[in-house]
């Protein structure tokens, strides 16, 4: 996947400490600078669309609301755009919804990968090629090509929970071929050999031993693909090809574009989204790269 490959994993240095030992102390070794900067612009961002939305007095979504290319006032925070909507309102819904968004899609490549990685490292033999030739197929697929194809087949009739599903199926490749070759360094392990002589089955090896040391590689991994899902989806609305009548960062970007907000003077509304969209990328990409730092002082990797 793309934007999972511009953060180097984790976890690959696997620690040598039992996991009981890990768990024990406090989390202050989870502190650092970028981790604390990141997690109060998403919550900021977060906790703002999901509460403001519930004093709306509109659907921002409704053309016609209110009167067009209203400048900024006490009533209207950023105008109103030439749709006779509130930019304001359109661009808090617009980030409750690209949010949602890519939480859904990073909790489905997650639990894809994941499954599918760990299975594969740790069986072997003829299921992990079985597997590693289905992962590096999709990993050779180019996924926005089948984007644009797929929206242009169905455009207009793109729901939101269908894109979702799409980039699902075409972006958890990536993520289980890291998992995967964690697995096969952990696989070998004493403590492997020990739960494996004990008489573990191989789920419980996989959920119990192998899985704790994975999962700090999978939180970095949830937050890039919440990255990768929202900027795919705004690449989509912005060329058209994504549900824009859908309030999001990609739509009211598309809107703007489509009635040349920058030639009519109405700038508001193409940079209050840009702003928006770089804000929230940076909430992601500091809370990644925090966790990032975090785990690799842990292990003493950095």
């Amino acid at each position: 996947m793309t934007m999972s490959k511009d953060i180097d994993p984790i976890v690959m240095a696997v620690p040598a400490a039992p996991l009981s030992k890990r768990r024990k102390g406090s989390l202050a070794w989870l502190l650092n600078v970028r981790l604390a900067i990141g997690l109060a612009i998403l919550l900021i961002m977060g906790l703002g669309s999901l509460i403001l939305p519930f004093f709306a007095t509109v659907d921002p979504s409704i053309q016609s609301s209110f009167m067009r290319n209203m400048p900024p006032s006490a009533a209207h925070w950023l105008g109103t755009n030439s749709l006779g909507q509130d930019i304001f309102w359109f661009l808090v819904f617009a980030i409750r919804n690209s949010l949602a968004l890519g939480v859904l899609v990073a909790c489905g490549v997650t639990l894809v990968a994941t499954i599918v990685g760990l299975s594969a490292g740790y069986i072997g033999g003829r299921f992990e090629r079985f597997v590693m030739l289905i992962v590096d197929t999709f990993i050779t697929i180019p996924l926005l090509p089948i984007l644009i194809i797929l929206g242009a087949l169905i455009r207009g009739n793109t729901s939101f929970f269908t894109v979702g599903i799409i980039i699902i199926i075409f972006g958890w490749a990536w993520d289980a071929r890291t998992v995967r070759s964690m697995a096969l360094s952990l696989r070998e392990r004493e403590f492997i050999n020990m739960a494996r002589f004990s008489g573990a089955n191989t789920m419980q090896i996989i959920a119990r031993e192998i899985f704790p040391y994975v999962s700090a590689y999978m939180v970095v991994g949830f937050i890039n693909v919440v990255l990768f899902a929202i900027n795919t989806e705004a690449t989509l609305a912005v060329i058209g090809l994504s549900k824009v009548e859908v309030p999001t960062l990609g739509s009211i970007i598309f809107w703007a574009l489509n009635y040349n907000a920058l030639f009519t003077g109405q700038y508001v509304w193409l940079v209050a989204p840009i702003i928006a969209t770089v804000t929230l990328f940076l909430g992601l990409f500091l809370t990644s790269t925090g966790f990032n730092q975090a785990f690799a002082s842990k292990r003493g990797v950095s």
